[in-house]
């Protein structure tokens, strides 16, 4: 037993010889085929990996190319130094991100009776609405609609409006998109000395960005109850839920964050208009 759990827990398929990379009961009935010589059913295997402790997960992505260190110096390191220059200056730190909400995107259940597949009536249509938005590790969330797609004038008009609805500095975490590292970002950043800071998180990491998880419960939230009309002026504050913020957040300097678990109220969402 203890030798299956190690090769389960310890092992990818690929690495012994299988073309799928991730555990099925089949999979696993073969391994103890081979390995024990005894055959089982795939109920069997399923009660036996219960058994051991294990359940059917959907696994989280990494990109192989993230460097390890670089995502340990910015936990350890770099976003310390970031919360401390923030707390004695006064500033707000936000994290942004870009996302796109298509009209049919779907991926949550719904109950019904075994054998009949519900229908729930949308529009034919194929839409989407492109927005940036940035949240605080204590939940509050500032978003805007971007028509068409994400260019630096867009992102300096976003950062502009952050800044007339932010009081004080604004450190403004973000991601590698070329926009961010653009001349005419740096130009403007350079224009508000020093009001509007950017840092960059490390390479291929999103998921050390809270605000991640902000799109993500927007693209999963349910909405089907009746085909509603398209609207680029709000999103549901009901929607915005910090459950998967990352740990590195949770720290004593945040006393009034609770980054594990939010539903921020209508004030801390706010629809970001033209200063």
């Amino acid at each position: 037993m203890r030798k299956l759990y190690t090769l389960i827990v310890g092992t990818n398929p690929r690495q012994l010889q299988f073309e799928f990379s991730l555990w099925t009961r089949e999979i696993v009935r073969e391994v103890i085929r081979r390995e024990f010589g005894v055959a089982l059913s795939a109920v069997s295997v399923g009660r036996l990996l219960r058994t051991l402790g294990l359940s059917p997960q959907r696994p989280l992505s990494r990109a192989y190319q993230q460097d390890p260190d670089a995502v340990e110096r910015w936990k350890a390191q770099e976003y310390p130094a970031i919360r401390a220059e923030a707390n004695r200056l006064g500033a707000t730190i936000y994290f942004a991100e870009e996302a796109s909400v298509r009209s049919d995107y779907h991926a949550e259940t719904t109950w019904a009776p075994l054998g009949q597949t519900p229908v729930v009536a949308t529009t034919g249509a194929r839409l989407s609405v492109n927005m940036i938005s940035a949240v605080t590790a204590s939940g509050s969330f500032k978003y805007d609609i971007v028509p068409g797609r994400l260019n630096a004038a867009k992102f300096i008009d976003f950062c502009d409006k952050l800044l007339a609805d932010t009081p004080g500095p604004v450190f403004l975490i973000v991601e590698g998109h070329p926009v961010h590292r653009s001349n005419a970002v740096k130009e403007y950043v350079a224009t508000t000395n020093g009001r509007l800071r950017l840092f960059r998180l490390p390479s291929y990491s999103p998921e050390l960005n809270p605000d991640e998880g902000v799109w993500k419960t927007s693209n999963t939230t349910p909405s089907a109850a009746a085909p509603p009309p398209v609207s680029t002026t709000s999103l549901p504050p009901s929607s915005l839920h910090l459950s998967d913020s990352p740990s590195y957040l949770n720290s004593s300097e945040h006393s009034s964050a609770t980054p594990t678990s939010i539903t921020s109220p209508p004030e801390q969402s706010t629809y970001l208009r033209s200063p």
